[in-house]
């Protein structure tokens, strides 16, 4: 690190759970975010700010106006514009130090796997179930830890699989594939922008801690909000011996 870098970073590099040697990790370190919108854009960031090299974001949508209610990534004048461009202007401006690797594109197939072998985290910002076990599939596969975060009207959820650990749990574990769930959206339902950012922001405080390599992760939890009340809950999850995705991990 540079004195500027030595500088920018102090704050972090005070604590001693991170100090020189954790902050030199964030800023080798690389992270992939599926989805630059209300969960992606406080955790990308955080993210940025905390000084992670780069970041690749994947997004195919555009900026809506009835995105600016929460995604915080996104301006006014960016509507229309794709969001991985928008996002990669204000996360410049954040931290101008900080890779963005902008990915127009819904990842699938071969590019999803080519991203997650990448990555040394990856952060699952998405709001659809497809997207979600097609990630959950690539990181078991590829032993990538997974930071996956959820939020509808006043409720989100957050947990951690870290999946470099055979004996962890996956999502699919937790939700799986197939089962009649009940797919809800933002456009439908609504949302409370706060809510997002919350469940955001964590999803950006336990990818630092796996990329540090400090504390204790929600490997293994699952942390309910409920966002009217403002409680939270912790559910203890277990892998499931017989799921189709992680059952046959080594």
């Amino acid at each position: 690190m540079n004195d500027d870098q030595l500088l920018r970073y102090s704050r972090h590099i005070l604590l001693p759970e991170v100090d020189v040697e954790g902050q030199q990790r964030l800023l080798d370190a690389r992270a992939l975010i599926v989805g630059a919108g209300g969960l992606g854009s406080p955790a990308a960031m955080y993210l940025a700010a905390a000084g992670v090299g780069t970041l690749a974001i994947a997004d195919d949508d555009e900026v809506d106006l009835t995105n600016l209610q929460r995604q915080i990534l996104h301006s006014a004048d960016r509507v229309g514009a794709p969001k991985v461009v928008s996002a990669r202007e204000t996360l410049h401006r954040l931290n101008p130090e900080t890779h963005i690797d902008p990915i127009r594109q819904r990842l699938s197939g071969a590019a999803l796997e080519e991203e997650v072998e990448r990555a040394d985290v990856v952060l699952d910002c998405s709001d659809n179930f497809a997207t979600r076990h097609a990630i959950n599939r690539a990181c078991v596969r590829l032993r990538k830890p997974l930071v996956s975060g959820a939020a509808i009207r006043f409720d989100g959820q957050v947990s951690v699989f870290d999946l470099r650990n055979s004996d962890g749990a996956c999502y699919h574990c937790l939700f799986p594939e197939g089962e009649d769930l009940e797919e809800v959206r933002c456009a439908v339902m609504g949302v409370f922008a706060p809510i997002v950012g919350i469940i955001g922001t964590i999803q950006a405080a336990e990818a630092l801690k796996l990329l540090i390599g400090c504390g204790t992760t929600l490997d293994g939890r699952l942390l309910l909000l409920d966002g009217l009340s403002m409680e939270w809950r912790s559910v203890s999850l277990a892998r499931d011996p017989g799921c189709a995705v992680c059952s046959r991990r080594a």
